[in-house]
């Protein structure tokens, strides 16, 4: 790696700012608010704690915070050189959020932790509990609204976003259509951003469909694992119709996102372009851990871009300018000149 190139990006990145009306948008991380600032640093996807047992099964209090804490901390401490602000940590309720210790590793490392509120209907519903079944989408937004304006699960802590999730299907299942329907309404009320677990574009369609019905701009929503779409045409339908576009594979495959990057630069929709790791992933139902680390981006996607002409302002715009818009709490009502085709 040559080490001019992360030097030029931190000089640009940490001393020059970015037009972007901030007066009313605040960032939410686990301890609590700021204001929205284009000169932070962020990783807008990963994982501390992922835990694949099922929403019946699932123990929170099994988990031993020290030893994850002991297993996590060293990638976390990698972090220190590359000047990361912002962690967003994407494991959603049943699949081992764990608001306490993501505080105590943000009080340790100095990174603001940013959680969520949600569900995830991925993998045919094995996430969701059974309650789902039967409470309304209007219920299940009080839930969720609730945890943004009282703290969750009994703490002071508040999401920072809302994570739900669904499989690739279209049309979307019942309760997938109820996880996008009660993330509308959470928005509305929140102005929280609504990040879904994706996919291929096939699923995209039905969601931003059901969020235009329900008056919520796509400006609020993020398509999480973007990368997996192979027709990057549909990357150009999603920047016009507005939402934002993640391509959050890169601790687990390189190639792909670079080409993927450079197809947005030719095609000028850089600016709703996020990227990160999808890294981490301490399972508590593993005893031998392999911690995935949150450092490609710095150590391997930077140089690569730059060697195909990447500026460092574009560096900016996917690592701090992008995600303090995407994340920012601001409620995005649906434009009346625009509908989906």
């Amino acid at each position: 790696m040559q080490l001019k190139y992360l030097v030029l990006f931190f000089i640009i990145v940490l001393g020059y700012g970015c037009s972007l009306n901030t007066q009313q948008a605040l960032i939410q991380d686990v301890k609590g608010t700021h204001p929205v600032d284009t000169n932070q640093i962020w990783l807008t996807h990963e994982h501390i704690l992922v835990d694949f047992i099922g929403a019946d099964s699932i123990q929170p209090n099994s988990w031993n915070h020290d030893a994850i804490i002991k297993e996590v901390i060293p990638s976390f401490n990698e972090l220190k050189e590359f000047n990361v602000d912002y962690f967003v940590d994407a494991t959603p309720n049943f699949l081992g959020r764990d608001v306490l210790l993501l505080e105590k590793i943000a009080n340790r490392t100095g990174i603001r932790i940013i959680t969520n509120t949600g569900l995830y209907g991925a993998r045919n519903n094995k996430y969701i509990p059974k309650y789902v079944q039967e409470i309304t989408a209007e219920n299940l937004a009080k839930k969720w609204i609730n945890e943004y304006l009282n703290g969750i699960d009994n703490t002071s802590i508040k999401p920072g976003f809302i994570k739900i999730g669904i499989d690739n299907t279209n049309p979307l299942d019942t309760i997938q259509q109820k996880l996008v329907k009660a993330a509308a309404m959470t928005h509305l009320k929140t102005g929280l951003a609504i990040a879904s677990h994706t996919g291929k574009a096939k699923g995209l369609w039905p969601q931003l469909k059901i969020l235009e019905e329900m008056g919520v701009s796509p400006e609020s929503f993020i398509w999480v694992h973007a990368q997996e779409e192979n027709n990057n045409d549909n990357y150009l339908k999603a920047f016009k119709i507005g939402c934002w576009i993640s391509l959050d594979g890169l601790g687990w495959d390189l190639e792909k996102h670079i080409d993927k990057i450079l197809f947005a630069k030719r095609n000028g929709i850089l600016d709703r372009i996020l990227i990160s790791h999808d890294s981490g992933w301490y399972d508590p139902q593993k005893e031998k851990q392999t911690i995935r680390p949150y450092t490609n981006i710095f150590k391997k996607l930077y140089p690569a871009l730059k060697s195909q002409g990447f500026t460092d302002d574009e560096f900016k715009l996917l690592m701090s300018v992008n995600p303090s818009k995407a994340f920012s709490i601001k409620v995005r009502n649906y434009p009346l000149d625009k509908k989906l085709k």
